[in-house]
């Protein structure tokens, strides 16, 4: 059967979030527009306060607002409204190389991916703030830890999906952690991704990030951690118990010990509190086993949406990480 005509001519589409991005955000488009001529340019405008809206439509870009702050919001939007066969995600700064977006669709449509990251590969140490460089190793260690994966920039907001991958994406982050659900999203349903080094410059003069190192860096911490609950329940709680029966078997023995020698326990509230954790130890356990139950069924039906969709032809489906 010959392959569907959307895989041998698919439709691109490039996807720039943008908050106050006057001064980088023409690039932008017309860098992309000279590599993808054949793509459809948006930029989804975060309600910015300059003129980034103006300024990306008068250098060619489709432009759509979305008044609800947060990149994640704007991913939602982005996703739910744009209908593409291909998608590649991009930051609105200028700091990420627009020509290694043909490669990266090539290598998705090659190897059979659903997702390609670009890995951030720095041209000047002022590119990369150190307390970034050191909070995106940290953070990629914690998801690999958790979720598995060899990701090395879990972080890259330079990305290109499929179809698939966009339409299955529940997108349920509001900030700068989208780039963390993304990642987990494609772990967690076993899809075929890959990464690839791409050239990583400073922002232009006079425009700054919206990204702040400490307050991001910590919600981004506590979307692993939620994701930690809702994707491994029974890890989770199961090192609650594990850790609680720890604690109340360590307090019961000497407990146990005077009680066989004087057949008195003299610590009563020592007593109830080993009690307590053993309790708090068993519920934790049983939470686990039913909310790892229901977790399965919730990946079942995501799987099986996300087969729904037509997927990229796959030439040699071998290369990718995933299955």
């Amino acid at each position: 059967m010959p392959p569907d005509a959307t895989h041998l001519d698919p439709r691109v589409a490039v996807l720039i979030p943008c908050f106050n991005e006057a001064l980088a955000i023409a690039q932008v488009v017309r860098d992309f527009r000279a590599v993808l001529p054949q793509a459809d340019v948006y930029v989804f405008d975060n309600a910015s306060t300059d003129r980034t809206a103006e300024v990306a439509e008068t250098a060619g870009a489709l432009v759509r607002t979305v008044g609800l702050r947060g990149k994640g919001n704007v991913v939602r939007r982005m996703f739910a409204d744009v209908d593409a066969d291909i998608y590649v995600l991009v930051d609105g700064d200028a700091t990420y190389h627009a020509a290694s977006a043909p490669a990266m669709i090539a290598r998705l449509l090659d190897e059979g991916a659903d997702m390609v990251v670009g890995a951030r590969k720095d041209e000047s140490i002022h590119a990369y703030r150190s307390g970034h460089r050191f909070g995106n190793r940290l953070l990629t260690g914690c998801v690999a830890a958790i979720f598995g994966g060899t990701f090395t920039d879990m972080l890259s907001g330079y990305r290109v999906f499929t179809r698939r991958y966009v339409k299955s994406f529940p997108a349920l982050s509001a900030g700068f952690e989208t780039e963390t659900e993304l990642t987990v999203h494609a772990l967690e349903l076993r899809m075929p991704w890959c990464e690839m080094d791409t050239p990583y410059t400073t922002r232009p003069e006079g425009s700054e990030s919206k990204l702040s190192t400490y307050k991001d860096g910590l919600r981004i911490l506590r979307m692993i951690l939620r994701l930690f609950v809702a994707e491994r329940p029974l890890h989770f709680f199961g090192l609650v118990g594990a850790l609680s029966m720890l604690i109340s078997v360590t307090i019961a023995v000497p407990l146990l010990t005077t009680y066989l020698a004087t057949h008195e326990v003299p610590r009563l509230p020592t007593a109830l509190l080993s009690t307590g954790l053993a309790l708090v130890a068993t519920i934790s356990i049983v939470c686990g086993l039913i909310m790892d139950a229901v977790t399965r069924g919730r990946r079942e039906m995501k799987r099986l949406f996300y087969l729904g969709i037509a997927g990229p032809m796959r030439h040699d489906a071998g290369k990718c990480q995933g299955t």
